[in-house]
Parts: C-alpha cells; structure tokens; sequence
C-alpha cells in the first residue's frame, strides 16, 4: 500500500481514486495546451506529466524513485544507475516511428517514478510522435493484453511493440478521444503487489 495524499488505506479505494484524478488531470494536461509548452523526449518533459497527473495523490509526483522496483522477475533500472540511464535515454535520437519507440522502450526499462509510469510514458510517447511524425497512437486499436505481453519482451526483443504501435497510429492528433485512450486503467498493471519495492 503506496502512502498517499488523499488518507487512504484500501488499495482498492486507491487504486479508484488515483484513476478518477488522474484521467481529470490528463484532460487538462490536453485541453489547456500544457502539453504544447514541454520539450518532446526531455526528461523534464516526462516529469511534468507525472507531475501534473499524481501531484494530488503522493508526495513523490515528478520525483524520481527512491526505491528498487520489480515486476515478476524483471527487476527495473537498480536506483544506483538510474540517474545515468535516464541521461543516456534522454540523449537518444527520436526522429524516425523506430527511434521513437525504441525511447520508450529503454524509458520503460528505466521505470524512474514509484507509481504511475505507464499513463505518464504513454502521453510522453505520443507528444514526441506528434511532433516528430505528425501521428498519435489510438490506443483503441491496441489490445491490452498483446500490448503488456509485447511490453514484456520489448528490452529484448522490441519488434512485437513497434508492429503492434505502428499498426495503430492515426493522424488524428488532435482528438481528445484519441488522446484519453492512453490514460485508460485497463492499460497499466492492476493491484499494487504486482511490484515489489526495496527500501533503500
């Protein structure tokens, strides 16, 4: 059970809660063109929408891990080189589809923030493929299950995450409908004991 702003003690409740105020706080991010103002690909960038998304709901919003996180037996980025790993992706190219998922993907391995860094990674996807592409993802298209699985085995083999992407951009770029889809709960790992975290 994550400590939390909002006095909390049921993961459930939690878990509710955090969705309902983040989905609020990512139509914002949208509609009040916050989006517009960051550098596509910055880390800064990433810790803004985190930021903004979970500043209302836990003091570490926008803050990088403190802790040692693993899913399954997948560890993330150790805390001792995760400050590095977040510099060496942030230099990383972003100019071509490939370039921008294979960001993501390292992003992904880096796993900077506590909680919440699949709704954050995947608005900071889709603003660097805006810029860069012109397109979006419509998460819509994207099975949830495939998409976990294929997130899985991106840091060995990222092929499966790039056709499942690629297959659904859309130019609809500045669709809220299109947008929100990526901030939908069934896109991101359910229940708090699916990581295990290490005090340091």
């Amino acid at each position: 059970m994550l400590e939390n702003k909002l006095g909390l003690s049921s993961s459930a409740e939690l878990a509710r809660e955090e969705e309902r105020i983040s989905k609020k706080k990512a139509a914002e991010l949208f509609e009040n063109g916050i989006l517009d103002s960051l550098t596509p690909g910055s880390f800064s960038a990433l810790q803004a929408i985190h930021k903004y998304l979970f500043d209302e709901i836990y003091d570490f919003a926008g803050k990088v891990r403190t802790v040692n996180i693993a899913k399954g037996n997948f560890r993330f980025a150790p805390v001792m080189y995760l400050d590095e790993a977040i510099k060496k992706i942030e230099k990383m190219p972003q100019s071509t589809f490939d370039e921008i998922v294979e960001k993501y993907v390292e992003m992904n391995v880096a796993h900077p923030f506590r909680e919440g860094n699949g709704r954050s990674m995947r608005i900071w996807l889709d603003l660097m493929l805006k810029t860069e592409l012109h397109k979006v993802v419509d998460w819509s298209r994207v099975d949830k299950d495939d998409y976990l699985l294929a997130m899985e085995r991106s840091p060995v083999k990222d092929l499966e995450i790039k056709h499942l992407l690629k297959s659904a951009l859309t130019d609809e770029i500045d669709s809220r409908e299109v947008y929100m889809k990526g901030i939908d709960r069934s896109y991101y790992y359910e229940g708090y004991e699916a990581f295990k975290a290490e005090e340091l």
